[in-house]
């Protein structure tokens, strides 16, 4: 069945089908997943998991069969109700929720979807495929310990350093022995940009942008150079210090903006801006194989 032929708003099947796009990028993962020996699925397991990323501003959600992503959608929070109901209805082999929380409460009793037997809320409780070293393990924001997951599972026997950008960007490390050290937070660009206009008397509120040149010859572009080239500056040099001194040492680029900054960094990065949604299903596995 495509796409079309199914009754769904413009932006859901827009985002279905932007998301299969991934699915390639996914594939390839694979020859990751097969060198390590936490991740691999009985066979038997046959039904689909649904990942659910709520984060400060929006929700990103894919459903995966195995290693295979089929379906991926952002939408706001007010809209996750219709949504959850149409992924559930087309979806129907759905029987597990993994789910990673840094925003508000997700209202919604999974339960109610008669597929579904699993729901896990990610905790800093969980196990883990790390040892954490935080000093302050229970304060780690959940978003960065799925992230610090999917990169041990994924890169094993590797320096990780984990950068996602979102509404803030922030840098997790761990290291080839699968200890999490922890990392950095620092604003976002849209965060950036909001603060230059909020705190000052007459600079506008500009969205994102590639600067024309990198000295700006109007008020905008000055802009749009501080706020991208400082942030790309700012990226590189976490990436230089972190590369110092360490061998075998894998950058995985993340988030909302990856795909936008990524051309610009002088760094090799393995970027996949569905990177926190592939850990997800890469933690359920895990989990399925040492709970």
């Amino acid at each position: 069945m495509d796409f079309q032929s199914i009754a769904l708003p413009s932006e859901l099947r827009y985002r279905c089908y932007c998301g299969c796009k991934y699915r390639t990028i996914f594939i390839l993962s694979k020859t990751f997943v097969k060198k390590n020996q936490f991740v691999s699925l009985p066979l038997e397991i046959n039904n689909m998991l649904l990942a659910v990323d709520v984060g400060n501003t929006r929700i990103k959600v894919a459903v995966f069969e195995h290693n295979t992503l089929l379906f991926h959608l952002i939408f706001p929070a007010e809209q996750a109700v219709e949504n959850f109901k149409i992924i559930f209805q087309r979806y129907t082999k759905i029987d597990s929720v993994m789910l990673s929380s840094v925003g508000k409460d997700l209202k919604i009793d999974f339960k109610q979807f008669p597929s579904v037997l699993s729901v896990h809320i990610i905790c800093s409780d969980d196990m883990f495929p790390f040892v954490n070293k935080y000093s302050t393990p229970k304060t780690v924001g959940i978003d960065r310990l799925v992230l610090a997951a999917g990169a041990t599972l994924l890169f094993p026997a590797a320096n990780r350093l984990v950068i996602d950008i979102g509404t803030c960007v922030t840098y997790d490390f761990i290291d080839a022995q699968n200890q999490y050290w922890g990392g950095a937070i620092s604003p976002g660009l849209r965060l950036r940009y909001e603060s230059l206009h909020q705190f000052t008397t007459k600079l506008p509120l500009l969205t994102k942008e590639e600067p024309i040149h990198f000295i700006g010859n109007s008020t905008n572009q000055s802009i749009h150079s501080g706020v991208v080239n400082g942030l790309i500056y700012e990226i590189d040099g976490f990436i230089d210090q972190y590369k110092k001194g360490s061998e075998n040492f894998t950058i995985i680029l993340t988030g909302g903006d990856a795909d936008f900054l990524a051309k610009r960094l002088k760094n090799t990065i393995f970027a996949n801006s569905n990177f926190l949604l592939e850990s997800l299903n890469q933690f359920f596995q895990y989990k399925i194989n040492n709970d």
